[in-house]
């Protein structure tokens, strides 16, 4: 599309790398999409990423150097994982001796992941219980003598202690002591900045984020790379956390793992963003997959479950998203109509009927059933119709199955519809409210990431008759973690609360979430970020 003249302020440029393609739009300082494009992703991603800012920044002329923010999503550090490539080798102290001595560091990992990953664990004195009395004193020349002991090369350190979201100033302590022992320079992964209370998940998502460390200097470095050669000197570069905020570079480099699940929490922003939607849910339909979820107040509603990675159950927060195999690309049987598993992917436009390939996919059943409004036909003998036909119909019984799942029997939510696939889904899905298709959906996940906030999260466990004292020291530290990651220390916000009751305490014990948010340091005057009840 052609660039129109944007308002003083500044334009930002948001990047989504999807299974499919890599989009990316430009937005004005009041979020009007004045560029946008669709680039095939490439098997090493970062050629994805560099077409589509060229893409859209010739489509800017001469305006390009009004280009004041660059947002990414990216999938590097899911594939890595998923992949096993290009993964560090961690060593592991855990602060919980002699209570957590049950199940050593990294129980549960996929054999080949965690011979991969792990250079050495130990469990030490230290951690606290609920209440915040010690379990035992740290021993520093135990972590010491474990650091000594290391054999072969150690990327980076995890630390991990019991209630440290609580009570961080051991997992300090030992950080400390692990850079005064193998160097300023060596990452250290601090479990109270990944994950909440649960300290196995917790630990496993701070080994992994200790793992990703290489990974996310080449990402970052790479994107610098290509917004120093496009010109954009003037830009700074973010990148989008799986909960819907924006994160700065450098706190990006040091905290890869959140942004695992950032795209699908792009698109649920961008969904409500353009639909003006604030509580709905939102369907990405991409080139290999349907992505559920549900906004609540502008913001992606959280699973309060562990989220499994690559084979290693997590608890860091991740958008509630419910990932079916329905996509644009999805194969379809054209003797039996059978769906998927697996999808055609980036080679959509090569492989499909409707673009002169050989392959049926749901697109071509879709153009099939008149559900397209575009030039592409698909000529199939009958048999082959028959099948695309009954393929169509079980991708729409599956699309209506999950959105009943989510809904949680809220039969008047609005369904939201974006991504390049959207097509797929009918106006008259049974089970869904209202469907809307706003203009640049296909592009929803871009958008999201071009005009989110900044954010922080902290925790806290206190009394019920200590509540107000914890809610304030969370508030504190989620405003300062918001402000680490990019936001204006000015006009940052607590944008949510949760408070969650205790099980198994000695006293009447409660935990309590929050999130803080707020518009970009030194970057106009874009709205406030909403706020939600508790």
């Amino acid at each position: 599309m052609s660039a129109t003249a944007p308002p003083p302020g500044g334009l930002s440029l948001g990047v989504d790398v999807g299974g499919t393609n890599t989009d990316a739009v430009v937005l004005d300082s009041s979020d009007t999409v004045v560029a946008r494009t669709k680039q095939p992703t490439t098997e090493d991603v970062t050629g994805g990423i560099r077409a589509a800012i060229a893409a859209v920044l010739e489509d800017l002329g001469v305006r390009r150097t009004d280009v004041r923010r660059v947002m990414m999503g990216t999938t590097h550090a899911t594939n890595a994982i998923v992949g096993r490539r290009g993964l560090g080798r961690v060593a592991v102290l855990r602060l919980g001796a002699p209570a957590a001595t049950g199940f050593p560091p990294l129980t549960g990992w996929p054999q080949d992941l965690r011979d991969g990953v792990l250079a050495g664990a130990a469990v030490l004195p230290g951690g606290h219980m609920v209440d915040g009395t010690p379990i035992s004193g740290l021993d520093p020349r135990a972590v010491e003598d474990f650091l000594d002991g290391l054999e072969g090369p150690v990327d980076a350190v995890a630390i991990c202690g019991i209630f440290s979201p609580s009570f961080p100033e051991q997992e300090a302590q030992v950080e400390e002591i692990v850079r005064a022992r193998l160097g300023r320079d060596l990452p250290v992964s601090l479990s109270r900045d990944i994950g909440t209370v649960g300290l196995l998940e917790r630990e496993n998502a701070t080994v992994l984020n200790a793992s990703l460390h290489g990974i996310a200097r080449t990402v970052t470095d790479a994107l610098r790379t290509v917004v120093r050669e496009e010109g954009l000197t003037d830009a700074a570069v973010y990148f989008a956390q799986n909960d819907g905020t924006l994160m700065a570079l450098d706190f990006a480099a040091r905290h890869p793992v959140l942004t695992i699940g950032s795209g699908p929490a792009n698109s649920i922003r961008g969904a409500a963003f353009l639909s003006g939607a604030e509580n709905a849910i939102v369907v990405d339909v991409g080139g290999t997959t349907s992505d559920l979820g549900v906004v609540v107040g502008g913001f992606p509603r959280e699973s309060t479950l562990p989220r499994e990675i690559g084979g290693v159950r997590t608890n860091f927060r991740m958008p509630d998203i419910l990932s079916i195999g329905v996509g644009g690309g999805t194969r379809v049987d054209p003797d039996t109509g059978r769906l998927g598993p697996d999808s055609v992917g980036h080679r959509l436009h090569t492989l499909a009927l409707a673009f002169g390939g050989d392959t049926a996919t749901l697109t071509d059943a879709a153009v099939h059933a008149g559900g397209v409004a575009a030039d592409w036909a698909v000529r199939v003998d009958q048999g082959t119709g028959a099948a695309l036909e009954k393929a169509l119909d079980r991708a729409h019984e599956w699309l209506q199955e999950s959105v009943e799942r989510l809904s949680h029997g809220k039969a008047d939510l609005p369904l939201v519809v974006v991504g390049g696939g959207g097509f797929l889904v009918p106006d008259d899905l049974p089970g869904a409210g209202t469907v809307l298709r706003p203009a640049h959906g296909d592009v929803a996940n871009a958008v999201g990431a071009a005009m989110s906030l900044a954010g922080g999260r902290a925790q806290e466990i206190g009394t019920y008759e200590e509540r107000d004292e914890a809610v304030a020291k969370a508030s504190r530290t989620a405003v300062e973690r918001a402000i680490e990651a990019g936001a204006d220390p000015l006009r940052v916000e607590v944008v949510d609360i949760v408070e969650t009751p205790v099980s198994y305490s000695t006293q009447q014990a409660l935990r309590v979430s929050v999130k803080a948010a707020g518009p970009l340091a030194g970057f106009g005057s874009r709205d406030s970020p909403p706020t939600t009840d508790s």
